[in-house]
């Protein structure tokens, strides 16, 4: 859930967490979320590199860092789509995996 906490705190939007486990083999989960510019992309991509980094996780592969439009980062078991907003309707992730479950990230707030 890390990897949607730094979204989080990097202020992305529409964050979602997809457990892809029962239908591909390719990773376990998807992390989605949207940005409003390229530089927060960076910086959400950055910062979960250096954070799992440091708890021993490589980062397989990145793309998309150049013109940050569509930034995806590979670490295995996680693989995190960062779209700037106008493009995350165009390629439509959900869509595409739609029979995945939705993973409750956040804790509920208390009212």
């Amino acid at each position: 859930m890390l990897a949607a906490e730094v979204c989080d705190e990097k202020k992305a939007k529409d964050i979602l967490v997809l457990d892809v486990r029962k239908i591909t083999s390719i990773s376990d989960y998807f992390i989605v979320c949207s940005t409003s510019n390229e530089r927060q992309a960076r910086a959400i991509a950055e910062d979960l590199r250096m954070r799992l980094k440091d708890m021993g996780k490589r980062e397989m592969g990145v793309e998309g860092l150049e013109d940050a439009r569509w930034v995806l980062q590979d670490f295995g078991d996680i693989v995190l789509h960062i779209f700037h907003e106008s493009q995350r309707e165009f390629y439509d992730i959900e869509g595409l995996w739609a029979d995945a479950k939705q993973v409750r990230w956040k804790k509920p707030s208390k009212k």
